[in-house]
């Protein structure tokens, strides 16, 4: 399952060489307004999925895909966000909101 999801960050690392005609990934790493705004309007069309009750999974997936995107954009390394998930794992939410200060 995870293996699809490292694939996933590989081939968007991968688009950062390729061409904005031959690839959709490119022209979003290379676009920060264009990434965020797309990352808005999946959240958006997932949130109407989950009301609607219709196409959520795949309206998860886009967004999923668009925050990867979005994240390598600016250079934001998803182990990095990973490790910081891991060391929230035995914190409670609300401990961990108290400590940012």
């Amino acid at each position: 399952m995870f293996k699809t999801l490292e694939d996933l960050v590989k081939t968007i690392r991968d688009r950062k060489k390729s061409s904005s005609e031959k690839s959709y990934t490119h022209k979003l790493l290379n676009n920060k307004k264009l990434i965020i705004e797309k990352v808005e309007e999946e959240l958006e069309e997932l949130k109407d999925a989950i009301n609607n009750n219709n196409n959520q999974v795949h309206e998860s997936a886009d967004l999923i895909y668009h925050l990867l995107v979005l994240l390598e954009c600016n250079d934001i390394k998803i182990e990095k966000v990973l490790e910081e998930l891991k060391k929230r794992k035995n914190q409670s939410g609300l401990e961990e909101k108290s400590g940012r200060g």
